[in-house]
């Protein structure tokens, strides 16, 4: 590939970024960017067309990772009314191709982009640099990506595999489950690795009586609209019993999942942990549950554990192979 302009965008539920990217390769540098919060707009059109009038493209190929699945050129993302159609994106925006992929497809593909600093190294192994890569991130939901070597280039396997089966491994997470299936029917790894899962861990361990909510506690989250950071911040800097239960629980299952992913794949070129909670708890994913969980994985368990992990510190990581993908005349 030679050196191209894109257009670049990563659409989550919460947020979208946009960017004028130009790209050589895996190296990508990133000319305009602009976020919008995504539930403020009517559609993606409506966004893209606001980001396009302000930073002219010119007909240019573009690629959006999409939080939902694609098939046959369309995406619904999974946490939106948006209804997305290459054809009809590319023709209204006046975009020489437009190519739509599933978020974590696009982060798969942004891993090749990274460089040494975007990463932190929370298990030790050895990577075969030929090897299948796994991708996983928790954030609005769990998204999941794999990756293989194929004729000498990576190609990247969408799925959504974040919203399979919960599989609880103790007496505790047999109660979760109970919990989690009252409220929502069925209970999948997205109810919990994600920003409204770790909420539902907090209730559950509040609701069940297991650790006792402070009345400091109630007050602050009473004050926030968003409650997951307040639980975050007692837990990490107050050392609160029942934050720390819940973001304990959070970081045991998200290595349990981790693990799953490694093992489904036999991704001996690493695991990769994507998405905005990972590196706001950094420190109580050092702490052990997340690896020990990870690594636990029976007569298995040795080959997990020579697989290396490493958590993702960029967050534009989705939007880097966007641009990738986007300047990538082969669509695999």
């Amino acid at each position: 590939m030679g050196r191209v302009n894109v257009l670049a965008g990563d659409v989550g539920g919460t947020k979208t970024l946009l960017a004028l990217a130009d790209v050589e390769g895996t190296r990508v540098s990133l000319l305009h960017e602009r976020l919008f919060p995504s539930q403020e707009y009517a559609s993606f059109l409506t966004l893209a067309r606001e980001f396009i009038e302000a930073t002219p493209a010119g007909s240019v190929p573009a690629c959006i990772g999409v939080a939902g699945p694609v098939v046959s050129g369309r995406a619904i993302v999974t946490k939106l009314p948006w209804d997305l159609n290459e054809p009809e994106l590319a023709r209204e925006l006046g975009l020489s191709r437009m190519r739509l992929i599933n978020d974590f497809a696009a982060i798969a593909r942004g891993v090749e982009a990274l460089a040494p600093e975007d990463l932190f190294e929370l298990h030790a192994g050895k990577a075969d640099p030929d090897g299948p890569v796994a991708v996983l991130g928790a954030g609005t939901g769990l998204g999941e990506a794999f990756s293989v070597k194929i004729a000498g280039r990576r190609s990247v396997l969408s799925s959504e595999g974040g919203h399979a089966d919960f599989a609880p491994r103790d007496e505790v997470q047999m109660d979760l489950l109970r919990y989690m299936t009252k409220k929502y029917e069925r209970c999948s790894y997205d109810r919990i690795l994600s920003g409204p899962g770790f909420w539902d861990l907090y209730c559950f361990f509040r609701d069940s009586g297991q650790e006792a909510e402070s009345n400091e506690l109630r007050e602050a989250i009473a004050r926030e609209r968003d409650p997951a950071p307040v639980v975050t911040r007692f837990a990490l800097e107050k050392g609160d019993p029942l934050c720390l239960a819940t973001i304990d629980l959070f970081c045991s299952i998200y290595g349990a999942e981790a693990g799953n992913l490694a093992l489904r794949i036999v991704a001996t070129g690493g695991v990769y942990v994507a998405g905005g909670i990972a590196p706001r708890i950094l420190d109580r994913l050092k702490a052990g549950g997340f690896v020990e969980a990870y690594g636990k994985k029976g007569r298995l368990a040795p080959m997990v554990q020579s697989i290396p992990v490493q958590v993702i510190l960029n967050s534009r990581v989705g939007l880097l192979g966007a641009a990738v993908a986007a300047a990538d005349p082969d669509p695999r």
